[in-house]
């Protein structure tokens, strides 16, 4: 379940349309560390084509092989990337976490920089005992930080 300005969301319908994903933070409630990141609400999958769907195909050309089709991600069961999160989830299932969406977002390059700010607005890399995120795209680290 998360938690938008108070609100609960179950579906995707709960939401505005045209969001493409969102940033969020995760909390275990009893070390009250945090976990900040995006979720896409939908993704691609690239599918063979039947039998059926190749004969139907008209024009001239080479027939296509695949097709492209748009699946619901996993959001409504994510909680974060993070291992010592999986771990948890794992163990205790997600009755640990609280779930709270920051923003909503409509575009893929943009949830890449909003995840971004949020992560650099938290200071994650420079509260380790806070957060779990470790990183920030791969090129900031917590240990970057450590002298």
């Amino acid at each position: 379940m998360w938690k938008l300005e108070g609100k609960t969301i179950l579906e995707i319908k709960d939401l505005p349309e045209g969001v493409y994903g969102f940033i969020y933070k995760t909390t275990h409630i009893p070390t009250g560390m945090s976990y900040i990141g995006k979720k896409v609400l939908y993704y691609n999958v690239k599918r063979k084509l039947t039998q059926k769907e190749l004969a139907e195909h008209r024009g001239s050309g080479r027939k296509p092989v695949f097709k492209t089709v748009q699946k619901e991600s996993d959001w409504k069961t994510y909680y974060g990337s993070a291992k010592p999160i999986m771990e948890i989830v794992k163990k205790s299932g997600g009755s640990e976490f609280e779930r709270e969406i920051l923003q909503l977002v409509y575009s893929k390059k943009l949830l890449t920089y909003f995840e971004c700010k949020y992560l650099f607005m938290y200071g994650v890399l420079e509260n380790p005992d806070m957060y779990y995120n470790d990183n920030i795209q791969g090129r900031f680290f917590t240990g970057d930080f450590k002298s």
